[in-house]
This record gives C-alpha cells, structure tokens and sequence, in this order.
C-alpha cells in the first residue's frame, strides 16, 4: 500500500507561481507512473498531467500546457508539480496519483490510478 501527502498549496496572485510536492512511501515509488489531477468547487476531478515510471514521458492537460511542468525525483520518492503564470481558473484541490501498475507508461484515467493523496488547495486571486 502506498502512502501519499501533498505540499506546497496556497494562495496567490493571478501570473504567480507555486510548486507543489508529493511525497511517497509504502511502495516502490521508481517503478509507478504518477499523475497530478484537481478539482474546482462545483466540478468533477480533472486531469491535469502525468509522469511516466522513469520520468521519460510527460502529458499534459490542454489547460495546463505550456505553464506547469510535472517532475520527479526517484531518489526522494517525490513527484512535484510547477505551476507559472496561474489564472483564477486554475484555483482547486490538486491531488498526487500513483498509478495501480508497475513500469507503464503516462496515463490520463482516473480508473487507472489507486492510491490517492489528502489533496492541497490551489487558490488564485484576480
């Protein structure tokens, strides 16, 4: 069973930054693909990117593309997420996923993930 906790939420201004992480134990963190997903008040949860088990491939939602940058460091068992230029829309829970399988590559379902973090609050002010 893996254990997740994500830090690094808050609140900032609209074209700021943040930089979550995700911290991992319980299993072999090198070996999963690893997915960052969120969810806005009043929305279903949505995909935002992931990370293949070697951190090789990277996909990213179209709403994200080009301003956040989804890594990992095997080593410290830790995913991280950096989020540029945030909008309003960008406010949410975001959520750290492993996927339920070893050694696959980026995947965007939700049904393809078990294990799931606490979640931390993403707030962007206009």
């Amino acid at each position: 069973q893996v254990q997740l906790v994500e830090y690094g939420g808050g609140l900032v201004q609209a074209g700021g930054s943040l930089r979550l992480s995700c911290r991992a134990s319980g299993r072999t963190f090198s070996s999963y693909a690893m997915g960052w997903f969120r969810q806005a008040p009043g929305k279903e949860r949505e995909f935002v990117a992931a990370i293949s088990w070697r951190g090789v491939s990277t996909y990213y939602a179209d709403s994200v593309k080009g301003r956040f940058t989804i890594s990992r460091d095997n080593a410290k068992n830790t995913l991280y997420l950096q989020m540029n230029s945030l909008k309003p829309e960008d406010t949410a829970v975001y959520y750290c996923a492993a996927d339920k399988l070893p050694y696959r590559g980026v995947t965007t379902e939700q049904n393809s993930y078990d294990a799931w973090g606490q979640g931390t609050q993403v707030t962007v002010s206009s």
